[in-house]
């Protein structure tokens, strides 16, 4: 009789420590699944705020025209520009051209981005510096340029844009305009070979 509780008693003893030995590993697998899990959100909210940029500060997505109030890189350029842009917008759609916006207000750590980019795509910041201006010198962080996309729409303005003192600035930037009002009456200025002939970009 003793020995028969001993064996019962062994065989509960391997039972238990069976199935605790299932557990733990559980236990301890589920755990150490957790913390990446639950720091998914704050690593993703993080990112967020340090380094990912998006339409509030100036990126404009596929298909956005001058008429459209919703993206702050159109809704948050020059008063005045955006009017003449929007003129001239009217009068090219009875040409059947519409104006895309590709790029206009920018913010500067959308502008810094930039820059960043074109140095590491031309090598150097002073060939950069024939595309991408500093935050501190660009007419896109101050709301004062657009850049459209569709050449039907930059050849339109390369013939009326004067009409509404719509200019293109620089000679390689085909897409880049700004307002020049005296342009309406004397035609737009000579443009520039590229941003670094331009006295705003010496700042």
């Amino acid at each position: 009789m003793r020995g028969l509780l001993v064996v019962g008693l062994i065989v509960v003893i391997a039972v238990i420590t069976t199935v605790l030995g299932y557990q733990v590993p559980k236990t301890s697998s589920s755990s150490s699944l957790s913390p990446p899990s639950a720091a998914l959100p704050s690593d993703a909210h993080r990112g967020e705020h340090s380094g990912a940029l998006g339409e509030a500060d100036g990126i404009v997505p596929d298909g956005v025209t001058v008429f459209n109030d919703t993206i702050p890189a159109v809704a948050r350029l020059d008063p005045d520009l955006l009017k003449a842009l929007r003129r001239a917008a009217s009068a090219a759609a009875h040409d059947g051209v519409e104006f895309y916006v590709n790029s206009g207000w920018r913010s500067t750590a959308y502008q810094n981005q930039l820059l960043r980019q074109a140095v590491a795509k031309y090598g150097s910041e002073n060939e950069a510096a024939r595309w991408v201006a500093t935050a501190a010198s660009s007419p896109h962080v101050t709301g004062d340029a657009v850049d459209l996309g569709r050449s039907d729409a930059t050849a339109w303005l390369a013939r009326h844009g004067a009409e509404y003192g719509l200019c293109q600035i620089y000679r390689n930037e085909t897409w880049h305009y700004e307002l020049r009002t005296s342009a309406i009456e004397r035609g737009c200025p000579r443009m520039y070979a590229d941003p670094t002939e331009d006295p705003r970009m010496q700042q």
